[in-house]
């Protein structure tokens, strides 16, 4: 018996049968509508699914750190420390005008306390390390995007449902049929739903508290 598995291509033929449309305006307007649902899972869905970690070292005299691609949410940044860098510091973060004010000259070095969003694409880490320190980032990111070439992530896999109904409320602009939206909705929101509860489920133990 073969398992039904969501790629790419699956779901751009579930949407021409679910809206019944296969017309060629209507077809090539669907990767689009991919592409805005993903980023609306990204920025309404904070699951265990979204949760990635990289590490990496600091620069000596650098207080830039380039934040990882198709980064969303920072959950927490940490560096190694002692002897054997095995101690574990956690950076607090803080506002781009703090840490400035913290530590005004960049050219002057420390060991690192606080960081901030110094733009979208990287942050910015006070006082400026003094030692090339090896880091641990925790955030949310945006699964890779789906196409022709990327059938499937991690959305496919494991909320599939999410995905589907996520496109199909993007495509409600174009298809001007807003009497379906509410049912779409709805079927959004209980997928959206089952996720959240999963995390839950994962974080708290059988008596029902959070787990410390």
């Amino acid at each position: 018996m073969t398992t039904a598995v969501m790629t790419y291509d699956s779901l751009v033929s579930d949407i021409t049968t679910y809206v019944d449309r296969n017309d060629a305006p209507f077809v090539n307007q669907i990767p689009r509508f991919i592409m805005l649902a993903e980023n609306r899972i990204a920025s309404e869905i904070r699951g265990l699914g979204f949760i990635k970690v990289v590490t990496g070292n600091m620069s000596i005299s650098n207080p830039v750190v380039t934040k990882p691609a198709r980064w969303r949410e920072t959950i927490s940044f940490n560096f190694g420390t002692g002897a054997l860098n095995n101690l574990r510091v956690f950076l607090k973060l803080r506002t781009y005008e703090y840490c400035r004010t913290y530590w005004p000259d960049s050219s002057l070095t420390g060991t690192p306390k606080f960081y901030a969003d110094y733009n979208y694409d990287n942050y910015l880490i006070v006082p400026t390390p003094s030692v090339a320190y090896p880091f641990e980032l925790v955030y949310h990111e945006r699964p890779l995007p789906l196409s022709d070439t990327n059938q499937t992530n991690w959305t496919t896999e494991y909320a599939p449902q999410l995905l589907l109904y996520a496109t199909l409320l993007e495509a409600v602009p174009f298809l001007k049929n807003y009497e379906i939206q509410p049912m779409w909705q709805a079927m959004f929101d209980r997928a959206s739903a089952a996720i959240s509860k999963e995390d839950m489920a994962n974080i708290t133990d059988k008596t029902g508290r959070v787990q410390a």
